[in-house]
C-alpha cells in the first residue's frame, strides 16, 4: 500500500540526489590536477558541462514527461545519473570525464523536474503541498550545502573517483525506492511532441549558460559574448513566436502573464543567483584566507544548509496563511541585509560565531524566498503541465546560480585585480606578479615559493597584499548581490500577488485538481465508508494513475 509520505521520500531522495553533485564534485578539482593532470581550462568544463546539458535539456525534459510519464522519466533519469557518475568514477583523463559529466547533466534534466511534478499531482491541496514543496525546497538547499561535506570526507578517505563511484549505488537505491512507491503520472490530454519546440528551446538556454559561462573569460563587453547573448535572445524570441503559433505548444507563454508564475520565476532567479555568489565567495574565503581544508570548510557550511531547510518549511506554510508577497519580501530583504552585514565586517580575522549568525540570516533568507516562490510557480500552472512548470523553475534556478557566479565573479576579480596591481610589493618579479593576479590561491603559492627561496619578509608581504585585495574583491562583490537581492525585495513588492486568484466558478483545472485528489486517495488510502451517495467521476485519469509500479508505454525504457 503506497502512502503519500513514502512517495515524498522517495521524491526528495532523487532531488537530493541531483542537487548534491552540482556541488559534491568542486572539493575534487585540486585532485584532479594532481592526479589526471588537468588544466585550468579542463577543470571548468568538469564542472559547466554538467550545468550546460542540464539548463539546455530541462524544459526538453520537463516536457516530455508530462507527454510520456512523470515516473518512467524520473526512473530513466536516475539510472543516467548513476551509470555516468560510475563510469566517471573510472575514467582517466580529463576528457573522458568531461563526457561522463555532460551525460549526468542529462540525467539530471530528465530526473529533477520529474520530482517536483510528481509532488504537485500528488499533493494536490494547497496546504499540504505547500508542506511538500517546502520539504523539497529545503533537501534541495541543503544538499547544495552538503557538497562540499561529502566529498570533503570522500577525499580525506579516498581519491577522487571515490566522489563519483559513491553516487552509483544511492542512484540505485533511489530507482528501487521510487520504482515501488512512487505511482505513475502524466497528461491523459498529451498531443503530440512539439519538436521545433523542443529544439528552439534546448538551443536557446545552451547558448544562453553558455554565453554566461565564458563571458568573465572573454569579456562581457567583447563581440564573442555580444553575439553569444544576441543569438540566445533571436532563438528566444523564436521560441515565443513558435509557442504562440503552435495548436499543442510545450509550454504555454500566456502563463507569463499570470504574475504568480512569472514574479515568482523572477524571485527564483535573484534567490540562485545571490546563493551560487555566495558559495563561490565565501569557500575561497574559508579555503585560503582562514586556511582551512575542504572538510572543513563544508562543516563551516552547515549553518546556512540548516538554516535554508527551516527557512523552506516555514516560509511554504506562512505563505499559505500570510501570503507570498510579504514572505518572499523578507526573504530577499534577510538577503540583502545579510550581505551588507558581510560588507561592513568582513576581514581575516572575524569570529565564526559572527560568520556564523550571518549564515543563519542568509539561509533563513534564502529558504523564505526560493520555496514559496516556487509554490507559486507550481501552483499557477494546471497539475496536466507540471512537468514543463517544474522544468520552467528549474531553469530559473539555474540561470539564476550560472549568472550569479559569472557576475559575482567578475566583479570580485575585477576589484583583485586592480587593488593588488596597486598593492604589490615592488620587488616581486613581474612573472610572480601575473601569476598572483590570477586568483588569491595563486597568489598565495607564489609567497609561499618566494619564501621557501629564503625571501620570508617578501613572500610575506605578498600574502598581505593578495588578502587585502581578496577582501576588497570580496566586499563590493557582496555589494552588488546585496543590490540584486534589493532589487528583487521591490519587484516582489511590485508585482508578485499575496494569494492565488479565486474565480467565481470552477476551473477546468480546478475540476482536475479534485479529480487528482480523488485518484490518488483511492491509490494511498484504504477504503472508507462514505455517508453521502456515491458521485459520477471522470475516468480520465485511468491512464495517468496507476496503483501498480509498472511502467506504462510509451515511457522511456531504463
Amino acid at each position: 500500500m503506497r502512502s503519500k509520505p513514502m512517495i515524498l521520500v522517495a521524491l526528495l531522495l532523487a532531488a537530493f540526489l541531483v542537487n548534491l553533485d552540482t556541488t559534491l564534485v568542486n572539493v575534487a578539482l585540486p585532485a584532479m590536477v594532481r592526479q589526471l593532470h588537468a588544466t585550468t581550462t579542463q577543470l571548468q568544463w568538469v564542472v559547466d558541462s554538467y550545468n550546460l546539458v542540464f539548463a539546455a535539456l530541462l524544459l526538453t525534459f520537463g516536457s516530455l514527461s508530462d507527454r510520456l510519464g512523470r515516473k518512467g522519466m524520473l526512473l530513466a533519469g536516475l539510472a543516467v545519473v548513476g551509470t555516468a557518475s560510475l563510469a566517471g568514477g573510472f575514467t582517466a583523463t580529463p576528457a573522458q570525464l568531461i563526457a561522463a559529466r555532460a551525460v549526468m547533466g542529462l540525467g539530471a534534466a530528465m530526473t529533477f523536474p520529474a520530482t517536483l511534478s510528481l509532488i504537485s499531482n500528488v499533493f494536490t491541496e494547497r496546504r499540504e503541498r505547500a508542506r511538500a514543496i517546502g520539504l523539497w525546497g529545503a533537501v534541495a538547499g541543503v544538499a547544495i550545502a552538503m557538497g562540499p561535506i561529502a566529498g570533503g570526507w570522500l577525499l580525506e578517505h579516498y581519491s577522487w573517483a571515490a566522489i563519483f563511484i559513491a553516487m552509483a549505488p544511492v542512484a540505485a537505491a533511489a530507482v528501487i525506492f521510487a520504482a515501488l512507491v512512487v505511482p505513475t503520472s502524466k497528461d491523459p490530454d498529451a498531443a503530440a511532441v512539439d519538436i521545433p519546440g523542443l529544439v528552439l528551446s534546448s538551443a536557446a538556454m545552451a547558448l544562453l549558460v553558455f554565453t554566461i559561462i565564458e563571458a568573465p573569460t572573454y569579456g562581457w563587453a567583447a563581440t564573442r559574448s555580444v553575439a553569444g547573448f544576441a543569438a540566445s535572445a533571436v532563438l528566444l524570441a523564436a521560441f515565443i513566436v513558435r509557442e504562440r503559433r503552435a495548436t499543442h505548444p510545450m509550454l504555454d507563454v500566456a502563463l507569463f502573464r499570470n504574475l504568480r508564475f512569472s514574479a515568482a520565476s523572477g524571485a527564483v532567479t535573484v534567490s540562485f543567483f545571490t546563493l551560487f555568489g555566495f558559495i563561490f565567495l565565501i569557500t575561497q574565503y574559508f579555503q585560503f584566507v582562514r586556511g582551512y581544508g575542504p572538510l572543513s570548510t563544508g562543516v563551516r557550511l552547515l549553518p546556512v544548509a540548516l538554516a535554508v531547510g527551516a527557512g523552506s518549511v516555514a516560509g511554504t506554510q506562512l505563505a499559505v496563511r500570510a501570503g507570498t508577497k510579504l514572505v518572499v519580501t523578507t526573504g530577499l530583504v534577510a538577503m540583502a541585509v545579510f550581505y551588507g552585514w558581510v560588507a561592513a565586517t568582513t576581514s581575516a580575522t572575524l569570529s565564526y560565531g559572527v560568520i556564523a549568525a550571518q549564515m543563519v540570516v542568509y539561509g533563513l533568507g534564502m529558504g523564505l524566498t526560493s520555496a514559496p516562490a516556487t509554490e507559486s510557480i507550481m501552483g499557477a500552472i494546471s497539475q496536466r503541465k507540471a512537468g514543463v512548470g517544474s522544468a520552467v523553475n528549474d531553469s530559473t534556478r539555474l540561470v539564476g546560480g550560472t549568472l550569479g557566479v559569472a557576475v559575482i565573479g567578475s566583479v570580485y576579480a575585477s576589484f583583485y585585480g586592480s587593488r593588488l596591481s596597486a598593492t604589490i610589493p615592488a620587488a616581486v618579479p613581474g612573472r610572480v606578479a601575473a601569476i598572483a593576479q590570477q586568483s588569491v590561491g595563486a597568489a598565495y603559492a607564489a609567497a609561499g615559493k618566494i619564501a621557501a627561496l629564503g625571501h620570508p619578509a617578501l613572500g610575506q608581504a605578498l600574502q598581505h597584499a593578495a588578502t587585502n585585495a581578496f577582501l576588497r574583491g570580496l566586499t563590493i562583490a557582496v555589494l552588488v548581490a546585496g543590490g540584486v537581492a534589493a532589487v528583487g525585495a521591490v519587484l516582489a513588492i511590485r508585482f508578485l500577488p499575496a494569494q492565488p486568484a479565486r474565480p467565481a466558478t470552477p476551473t477546468a483545472d480546478e475540476t482536475e485538481t479534485a479529480e487528482d485528489t480523488h485518484e490518488l486517495e483511492t491509490q494511498t488510502q484504504p477504503p472508507r465508508r462514505s455517508t453521502s451517495p456515491p458521485q459520477p467521476r471522470s475516468t480520465v485519469l485511468a491512464s495517468d494513475m496507476h496503483p501498480g509500479p509498472a511502467l506504462p508505454p510509451p515511457q522511456p525504457r531504463t
